[in-house]
């Protein structure tokens, strides 16, 4: 039973890494203004993640409780790929809080590696959106703590 926990979670490792590629690109290519916003609803969406029951779950689709995942990442990148700029900015957003979730407490260190991408990328974002507000700033760093 260990081998097939831990052949689903390297298969959902490689998976999140290659819509973590797909997102990394999509930041990159926003404007300063675009990723200050997207700074904002980050914050946003992880305050909603962290206040839901289960927060590696939120924006599931028929969320089963005990489930190691959901669909919200590959829901978020559907979001990311539109050519809808509110949207794709709060698919970015998504993905970052469901994959910190998702990946938060699992004991594989391949897991353990895409929650650390997931917060690089996060800093990454915070460090590229120049000046946020204190508030923002606090809250990020308690997020990267």
């Amino acid at each position: 039973m260990k081998f097939v926990f831990r052949t689903l979670a390297l298969a959902r490792y490689l998976t999140l890494r290659n819509q973590l590629k797909d997102l990394e690109k999509a930041i990159t290519g926003l404007s300063l203004d675009q990723k200050r916003a997207l700074a904002a609803l980050t914050q946003k969406e992880f305050a909603n993640a962290a206040a839901a029951s289960v927060p590696h779950l939120y924006s599931s689709e028929n969320p089963e409780r005990y489930s190691p995942w959901g669909n919200g990442t590959a829901i978020a990148l559907d979001r990311v790929k539109s050519d809808n700029l509110p949207l794709k900015l709060r698919g970015i957003a998504l993905w970052l809080a469901v994959a910190y979730h998702e990946t938060k407490d699992v004991p594989y260190s391949e897991m353990q590696d895409m929650h650390r991408a997931v917060m690089r990328t996060m800093r990454l974002l915070k460090e590229s959106a120049g000046n946020v507000s204190p508030a923002e700033d606090a809250w990020l760093a308690n997020r990267v703590a």
